[in-house]
């Protein structure tokens, strides 16, 4: 696995959350604490985030560029900036898609289970259950989309394998996008139904794990959206223009 290793970058106002998280990947904690998407929001810039949410931006950016001079103890984040195509689309599919491929029915099983026990204390629960579900049943089909059609196209730009133009790619990735935002709309809801996963508030130890299980999705997620829309996609369109394919 690759590691992290610090690229160096200026925090401005200008740049994007995209690209500080591209760059130093370890900065998606600070995003997470502060609440700033970096997943579907990354193309925005750090002072748009700011001016949203209504955070100061000279103390948010005092905040990253500790974070960035720091020395983080704990697991480090990969390195997505510095992997080739191929690499990055084999990372996302053996981490990422494999984790939801597990994760997701287990968390609708538990969500079930709980609605049926507790969704007379608490009939947004009905709601978590559905919603997980219908989550669920949109990643598995989005994740195959992903492997059996954007993904191959992605390792055959990598490879200098016939001549895939950025014309032809950028349908899928749209695409791709658009089923993003919704797996994020979807993870907002289930975080304001649920009062941010709040542990305090649970009923049985089932109901406890599915909302650890459900904020430990949601931190995967924004991983997984942001190395797709911020460092796969633009750079296998990059390479696609340069290769100038008519494909």
């Amino acid at each position: 696995m690759t590691s992290f290793i610090a690229t160096p970058i200026g925090i401005t106002p200008e740049i994007t959350i995209g690209e500080l998280v591209a760059a130093r990947p370890l900065l998606s904690r600070v995003f997470e604490r502060l609440g700033i998407d970096y997943c579907c929001g990354g193309k925005q810039t750090l002072a748009a985030a700011c001016a949203k949410l209504g955070l100061d931006l000279k103390t948010t950016r005092a905040l990253l560029e500790l974070a960035a001079d720091t020395t983080q103890s704990g697991a480090a984040e990969v390195d997505a900036a510095a992997m080739g195509l191929a690499e990055l689309a084999d990372h996302i599919e053996t981490t990422h898609h494999a984790y939801l491929k597990e994760e997701l029915p287990r968390l609708v099983e538990m969500a079930d289970r709980v609605a049926r026990k507790h969704g007379d204390r608490d009939q947004r629960l009905q709601e978590v259950a559905a919603v997980t579900r219908a989550l669920t049943e949109e990643m598995i089909f989005h994740m195959q989309k992903e492997e059996t059609v954007l993904f191959p196209l992605v390792r055959q730009i990598g490879a200098g394998q016939g001549r895939i133009s950025a014309a032809l790619l950028s349908g899928p990735i749209q695409q791709m996008e658009t089923e993003h935002q919704a797996a994020g709309d979807a993870i907002a809801r289930l975080r304001l139904l649920t009062d941010g996963f709040a542990q305090a508030g649970t009923f049985c130890r089932t109901h406890h794990a599915m909302f650890a299980g459900l904020a430990a999705l949601e931190a995967d997620l924004h991983r997984h959206v942001h190395k797709e829309n911020n460092v796969l996609f633009p750079r296998a369109l990059a390479q696609a223009d340069l290769k100038g394919g008519s494909r």
